[in-house]
């Protein structure tokens, strides 16, 4: 009988296979399952040459597959004054110092990962960065990228001051008198952006490393990364041709949305330009509108005022509805997945006209369509998604009350709409596809913390005194939540017939996670934490916990 290469028993498996639910043990030979069952089943399997790993009660799951995410700027904030983990404007404001000082050599202070809600009205102020470097342009972006947070010395550098007109995809945030205060919303951030000294390709292929591993270490297997512009494929080439490429990729080329039509047929070009192996560019990523607490998500009707009456202002669409619909139908056609950027219930449904105008003309192809974020989804949409075979793209961790969801969202969208935020389970109760993502670095790469958020519609947190469940009708079952980041990502990324299951001939992408999240004892699912990534076999992370 032939051995297997790799068995892993004595544990608990989440298959999410229907066919068997659960087994105790996987037996791999090469790159794929080989066994699925009992001990005594993959028992046979073991030889004189056979890897055994020991679950020791612990979880096995398919490796979680990440829907939307950006590995390699994610590597490189990593790398630079990254302030997510630090919590609060004080704390904040010390990091940054710590690292200007650390780094008296460098020209520009960049960084990251800023949290609107630590700062009056998500709008941080420019004489905060001048306090630490007045000397020394600043450029920091905010953990969800749709804000930046610049020094009077950067914005002198720019040539912004009070006469300057914000860019049609954009805002400069002002004082009264119209002095920029240093927060620059959207395309604004472009102005300073620009004049930022440009990365090397050495300094990019170490931030992907970073990345990779980064998320490796969180039980990621495969993931569609949003945002891959030429340099970004760049780096992908370059790590896949020298083997450091270990995660199955699906790269979404970047729509310019100051260009037209005449991008399908690049892009075309350069999905058939790659070889087969890990990385694959079939999906197109669109960016339709902006976020909530900048006013610039697109929204059906208008935002309210801080006293609670409607405004004029219905956010930004960045591509006109009407050009959408062509440019889709375009893609479709060309067997290119549309990934969407589609956060206000506008922005949903002109992507979800968009797929109707293709699925009009093209008839229902596999393209598998996706819309990522959908926070506020009119009710009207909701059965449009299973309808048209559009999927919905969750990012469950913004679906709980914090600062930025209480203070800067639900009091500018009114009682009613505020309840159509993050529907999964509406979603899911009409026929939608569900997959899953994390838009790292805007918020944690871990599933498991994402897991339990989707689940419980609440987020443990040190600024959070009180949490309660976000609109808890919305929660969601832990295996309905393991599905969308296993097989509903799986499916986004064209890649469910291979992975995404723990079924006999699929891929051995496993996640070993160091408890039955299924136990009545097991505590709470974010805190639980993967111990070992298997892609096709081969370990990609390994805890020394594992044993």
């Amino acid at each position: 009988m032939e051995t297997a290469d790799l068995v892993l028993t004595g544990g608990h498996v989440h298959t999410v296979d229907p066919a068997l639910p659960r087994a105790e043990g996987v037996a791999v030979a090469g790159e794929r399952i080989v066994a699925v069952g009992s001990a005594l089943d993959v028992a046979d399997w073991i030889g004189p040459r056979t890897r055994v790993v020991d679950l020791a009660g612990r979880l096995l799951l398919p490796g979680f597959q990440d829907a939307h995410v950006h590995p390699t700027t994610g590597g490189m904030d990593l790398l630079e004054c990254d302030v997510r983990e630090h919590l609060g404007r004080r704390e904040t404001l010390a990091a940054i110092a710590a690292y200007a000082a650390a780094h008296p050599e460098k020209a520009w202070i960049i960084g990251s990962g800023w949290y609107m809600g630590d700062f009056e009205n998500g709008t941080p102020r420019r004489e905060d960065l001048d306090a630490i470097m007045a000397d020394r342009p600043a450029f920091l972006p905010n953990r969800d990228g749709h804000s930046s947070w610049v020094n009077s010395r950067a914005l002198e550098l720019a040539g912004i001051d009070a006469t300057t007109p914000d860019p049609p995809d954009g805002r400069i945030e002002r004082d009264p008198d119209g002095t920029p205060t240093g927060t620059l919303h959207e395309g604004a951030a472009a102005l300073v952006e620009r004049l930022i000294p440009s990365h090397t390709d050495t300094d990019w292929d170490e931030a992907f490393l970073a990345g990779q591993a980064y998320l490796h270490r969180f039980g990621i297997t495969a993931w569609q990364d949003a945002i891959v512009t030429p340099t970004t494929l760049a780096i992908y080439r370059r790590a896949a041709d020298s083997g450091r490429l270990t995660a199955r990729v699906e790269a979404a080329l970047w729509w310019e949305r100051d260009r037209g039509g005449e991008q399908v047929d690049e892009f075309l070009a350069v999905s058939r330009s790659l070889p087969p192996g890990l990385l694959r560019a079939n999906s197109v990523k669109l960016m339709l509108d902006g976020v909530a607490e900048t006013f610039t998500a697109s929204m059906v009707d208008p935002f309210l005022d801080a006293s609670g009456e409607p405004t004029t202002n219905r956010g930004i669409d960045f591509i006109d509805p009407d050009e959408l619909r062509g440019h889709v139908t375009r893609l479709d056609a060309a067997g290119l997945q549309p990934h969407f950027h589609a956060l206000g219930d506008r922005a949903v449904r002109n992507a979800l006209d968009a797929v109707e105008a293709a699925r009009a003309a093209n008839g229902m192809t596999d393209t598998r369509p996706h819309l990522a974020h959908i926070q506020v989804v009119h009710p009207d949409d909701l059965p449009r998604f299973a309808a048209l075979g559009a999927v919905a793209n969750a990012q469950p961790l913004w679906a709980c009350h914090d600062p930025q969801m209480d203070v800067l969202t639900i009091p500018f969208l009114g009682t009613e709409r505020a309840t159509w935020q993050y529907p999964f389970a509406s979603l899911l109760r009409s026929g939608a596809r569900l997959a899953m993502g994390s838009d790292w670095s805007v918020s944690t790469p871990d599933p498991l913390v994402e897991i339990e958020v989707a689940v419980n519609r609440l987020l443990r947190h040190p600024l959070i005194d009180d949490p309660a469940p976000f609109l808890p009708a919305e929660r969601i079952t832990l295996e309905q939540a393991i599905h969308g980041f296993t097989l509903g990502s799986a499916y986004v990324n064209h890649l469910d017939d291979d992975t995404g299951s723990i079924t006999v001939g699929k891929l051995a992408d496993l996640a070993v996670v160091d408890r039955d999240l299924f136990a009545p004892d097991a505590g709470p699912i974010g805190d639980a934490r993967v111990l070992a990534t298997f892609v096709g076999g081969a370990a990609v992370f390994e805890d020394p916990a594992l044993g």
